[in-house]
């Protein structure tokens, strides 16, 4: 007998019925860039439709994006660089520019998830992600700075911490801190399987936080690599995270697929902004549908295993697709 497998796809309405994957706006992560200031609204040049907001511009876009059903937003911050410091002491400065704009966001939206990035590089003269000496990156003393910055970020709203610096033991230590200042309820969304990769640009373009000498590949993960993001995964579980993260997404959904089968955590995935910059590239060139490309990255991210996806597509997804 012959199996004839297009039956179940001979109409919509039946490939619906039998549609494994779903993806909703309610798995996706809306990451934000955020500049001091007033009435500001400038696009980044390297991420066309994508802004740099000022808190008044970023709160009309928030309401925007909470209409269409977006309920997850991660703010990063762009600072000038007479704010940055060797010890990014900016960072958690109660009067700072990102953690007034933090309590400003959960006092006008207290019901979005909102969530904040802890690596030392936006505030640091040196453009990396942990304190500097004699050009060598220094982990255990950064533990501290990067506590202090979460728990300023925790006292200003945020509901859930992201550690992207790739620092060892840093999960556990900010875990430790967080209840012991009272936040047992702030999760952590680690940064678990960080990969030095190539499709960063845009992003360090955004936030202008390009290292200033060398790169980051003592911190971050061998592209190469596949076991140690497992062994990345059982510290980071071990040490009290709540979700554990891949980034980049596309180039790692293999990366997705194993420490979804391997862990309990729900994992997420960074679909970041060389990723996003490409597919805008090549629609501008004429080679690919916008809303088709778009939606089928997003769903092979998902198919993966991911349950949470940062993206920059949040919002265009959004509005074409719906809830």
């Amino acid at each position: 007998m012959l199996r004839r497998p297009r039956r179940n796809r001979k109409s919509e309405a039946i490939r619906n019925l039998v549609e494994e994957t779903s993806l909703s706006v309610k798995d996706l992560i809306f990451p934000m860039f955020l500049i001091d200031g007033q009435r500001k609204k400038i696009e980044v040049s390297s991420m066309p439709g994508i802004y740099r907001f000022s808190i008044d511009e970023m709160l009309k876009e928030m309401e925007a994006c909470v209409k269409l059903g977006i309920m997850s937003f991660d703010v990063f911050p762009a600072y000038p660089e007479e704010l940055k410091d060797a010890v990014a002491s900016e960072s958690y400065n109660p009067d700072t520019f990102y953690l007034k704009a933090l309590r400003a966001i959960k006092k006008e939206f207290p019901e979005v998830c909102l969530m904040s990035d802890v690596a030392m590089d936006p505030y640091s003269s040196d453009g990396h992600d942990g304190i500097v000496k004699d050009g060598k990156i220094i982990n255990d003393e950064t533990l501290e700075v990067l506590s202090r910055m979460a728990l300023a970020q925790a006292d200003a709203g945020v509901d859930i911490i992201g550690p992207s610096d790739m620092m060892d033991g840093r999960v556990g230590y900010i875990r430790s801190q967080l209840d012991e200042y009272g936040h047992q309820d702030v999760s952590i969304m680690s940064y678990t399987a960080k990969y030095a990769s190539a499709f960063y640009g845009p992003f360090r373009d955004a936030l202008d936080s390009a290292p200033k000498f060398g790169d980051k590949k003592t911190y971050q993960m061998n592209p190469a690599n596949i076991q140690e993001a497992i062994i990345e995964a059982d510290l980071d579980t071990e040490e009290g995270a709540d979700f554990l993260m891949v980034k980049p997404a596309l180039s790692y959904l293999d990366v997705i697929r194993v420490l979804d089968q391997e862990f309990p955590l729900p994992i997420s995935a960074y679909n970041v902004s060389g990723e996003y910059s490409m597919v805008k590239a090549a629609v501008e060139k004429g080679w690919l549908e916008n809303d088709r490309a778009v939606h089928e990255i997003l769903l092979s991210i998902k198919r993966a295993g991911a349950k949470v996806i940062l993206t920059y597509f949040a919002k265009e997804y959004a509005e074409t697709w719906g809830r």
